[in-house]
């Protein structure tokens, strides 16, 4: 394993998640309590948009990771997640589906409270990532 996958493996956020919102699986992002709670303070009972960046990141040897960039339009919030599509895909395709995702605290239950609900404003961007991940994840050396 080369030195730049360990690099990446040793960033990626463990908190990537889906779960079953209204009978549709939907993208869950599990974030630190007081960054949720710093989150929520800044935007709760404002309209705010979310700017979301899929950066994607591949070696051509099969391994895809995609850096998730969350610019916030008030609040001076900006966060930035490393994911790896090879062990969480289903998140993408959920993604893909519903055009949202979600942060969440690790002490909320998913679905249950509270919630940042973020809807992609441009679908069809997960649409394509969703396939350059996939083509990505099928090495090429083969």
């Amino acid at each position: 394993m080369s030195d730049e996958l360990k690099r990446m493996l040793e960033q990626v956020h463990g908190g990537i998640t889906t779960f079953d919102f209204e009978g549709k699986e939907t993208p869950c992002i599990v974030i630190d309590a007081k960054k949720y709670g710093d989150i929520r303070a800044k935007t709760e009972g404002q309209p705010f948009s979310v700017n979301t960046d899929l950066n994607i990141l591949q070696d051509r040897l099969g391994n895809v990771f995609v850096e998730i960039v969350l610019t916030f339009s008030i609040g001076n919030i900006s966060e930035r997640f490393l994911v790896n599509a090879k062990t969480d895909l289903k998140f993408f395709e959920a993604l893909a589906n519903t055009s949202m995702l979600v942060l969440n605290s690790p002490e909320s239950q998913y679905g249950k409270d509270n919630v940042i609900a973020i809807q992609l404003p441009r679908p069809e961007k997960a649409h394509d990532a969703l396939e350059i991940i996939k083509t990505a994840l099928i090495p090429k050396n083969q």
